[in-house]
Order: structure tokens, then C-alpha cells, then sequence
């Protein structure tokens, strides 16, 4: 069957306005016509969408599936549409990048507003996300770019290095013992209770810091972002394992990051798709950035 990108887009202004009346109202179209689109697009899927009370529409379990995918079959015609008419006249349209929470967060605003001087009529969407996310847009096409941590899949992404580095080591409460110490060794944390990221590869190599497989760990918790984190190991349900960066960008009282002894040091790289086809604003995005940081050895050109 075919689907019209329009009525994706109804069948989402309907899953979020909850009945037909108020979707009409806000796609400016009549009742009768919608309902009748939405009937026509459960009868061509051949299942139910919504749960009918009362005038009231609630998303079906085939309607949550079905509502992610045209969430992002419409956000890529959006973004094709964008793209096309950027092309024209003076340099805009919206560039679109992912970033991990650490010390990254701050760079990227200042690479920012130095392209901004240059293309004041480009426009950003900003997404905070850990690795298997922005991994997985960027994979979807629904991003441009995306800055990761190292390691990230060479055969899969082109990227550039970035000048920032991080520190790993472990966020406790200022009044434990180990708060005393100006470096943890892995000895130290050893069958301690352990919240870290959710990264399988993360995970592998912290299971190698600590000499122990990965189903001994301790892991009381894991996250996809440091924030909650941190305010788990304010309540002393665990340390957190992560990188300096993640503790630094949102100061908390009552904790402190100390650094692994021997160190253990991490790279960012800004990453995209291979053979990807780039809008104009995001083509020379990355020219920017590469001449910005051209000293950077080891950088994988387009």
C-alpha cells in the first residue's frame, strides 16, 4: 500500500489532540473529512489505530508502533523539504546535531556561534542523547551530525576529531571515604554497588578496567544520560562511573567526580553517515569545522 505523507500527519495531529473535533480544528479541516481519512488509513492497514470511548482517542498498541514510524517518516519529508528550498539564495536552513553530555556541550556552542558570524541565517535543532541514540539517527538520516565519544564504528561513520578530551573516574558523595582520596584505583571501587552508561561497548570496557567479567558486576543502575545518575549517587544508591565532562556542564553540591588512577582518557568526534548527501548549510558546517581544527591528526575527510 501507499501512504501519503498528509495523512501521516493527520493520523499524528489526531494522536495528539485525543479526538477528532480539536485535530480538526488545528489542521483546519472538517470533522467529517478527517474521520473519514483516518477510517481509510486503519482499512488500509487493516487494523485499529485508536481505542473508540466516548469521544475520546487513545492510541491502539498497533497506534503507538505506527505513530513512531510516521513521527519520523514525517520528520525526514519535513527535513527533505528544508533542504531543497535552502538551496536557493542566501545560505540557511536548519542543521541538525546530536551531542553526548560532557565537556563537548561546551565546545559545540562555541563552534556554533563562530559559523553563526559567517551564516547568520542558519538555523539549529540541538538533540542531547548518548551514543546509541545519536548513533541510531544518524543511521535514520533523522540528524546530520552527531559528536561521540570514542570508540565509535570507523567502517560506518566519517568523522572528524575534536580538540576535547575527557577524564573518567567515579562521582560520589562528598562524605564518603573515598572523597578523601585525589585519584580512585579500580581496586578501590571493587564489588562497590555501580551505576553506569548503558553503552554495551562502555560496559565491556569498565568490566576490563576492573579485571572482572561483565555479569559480576555490581551495576545497581544504568542510564542513557548522566543526569539521573547523579542524583542517584546524591540519595547513595551507588557511585556512578563517567566521564569528568558530565559533572562539570551541571555543578551539584553534595557530590564529586575524582579521576581513575592510571588515568583514563577519551576522545570526541563530530560524526556522519558515509555517502551521505548533505543540505548546502550542513556541507559547509563540516568545511568550517574541518578548516577550524584542520591540525587534528587522524581526521577522516568526506
Amino acid at each position: 500500500m501507499e501512504l501519503d505523507i498528509r495523512v501521516l500527519k493527520y493520523f499524528l495531529a489526531v494522536a495528539n489532540a485525543g479526538n477528532i473535533t480539536q485535530a480538526a480544528k488545528d489542521l483546519h479541516i472538517t470533522q467529517p473529512t478527517l474521520s473519514r481519512q483516518i477510517m481509510d488509513l486503519e482499512r488500509n492497514l487493516g487494523c485499529e489505530l485508536f481505542i473508540r470511548k466516548h469521544k475520546q482517542l487513545t492510541l491502539s498498541d498497533s497506534g503507538f508502533l505506527f505513530q513512531q514510524r510516521a513521527k519520523e517518516i514525517a520528520q525526514l519529508a519535513d527535513k527533505a523539504c528544508r533542504e531543497i528550498s535552502e538551496q536557493q539564495g542566501q545560505l540557511g536552513g536548519t542543521i541538525s546535531i546530536a551531542c553526548v553530555e560532557s565537556i563537548a556541550s561546551t565546545l559545540l556552542p562555541q563552534i556554533m556561534a563562530d559559523f553563526s558570524k559567517e551564516y547568520p541565517a542558519v538555523k539549529y535543532e540541538l538533540y542531547s542523547a548518548d551514543g546509541n541514540d545519536i548513533r541510531e539517527k544518524i543511521d535514520r538520516g533523522s540528524i546530520d551530525l552527531g559528536i561521540l565519544l570514542e570508540p565509535i564504528e570507523v567502517a560506518k561513520y566519517n568523522f572528524l576529531r575534536l580538540p576535547c578530551y575527557e577524564k573518567w573516574g567515579i562521582v560520589i558523595p562528598e562524605d564518603s571515604p573515598l572523597a578523601a582520596k585525589t585519584a580512585i584505583t579500580t581496586q578501590d571501587i571493587q564489588g562497590l554497588p555501580i551505576i553506569i552508561p548503558r553503552r554495551t561497548i562502555v560496559i565491556e570496557e569498565i568490566a576490563k578496567w576492573l579485571g572482572i567479567a561483565e555479569d559480576k558486576l555490581n551495576i545497581v543502575a544504568s542510564h542513557n544520560l548522566p543526569t539521573n545518575g547523579l542524583l542517584l549517587v546524591k540519595q547513595g544508591i551507588g557511585i556512578l562511573i563517567c566521564v569528568e565532562g558530565a559533572v562539570s556542564i551541571r555543578p551539584m553540591t553534595g557530590i564529586c567526580f575524582r579521576p581513575f588512577q592510571p588515568e583514563r582518557i577519551t576522545g570526541h568526534v563530530l560524526a556522519w553517515k558515509k555517502n551521505h548527501a548533505f543540505s548546502a548549510a550542513t556541507a559547509k558546517f563540516l568545511d568550517f569545522v574541518q578548516i577550524k581544527y584542520d591540525y587534528l591528526a587522524g581526521s577522516q575527510s568526506r
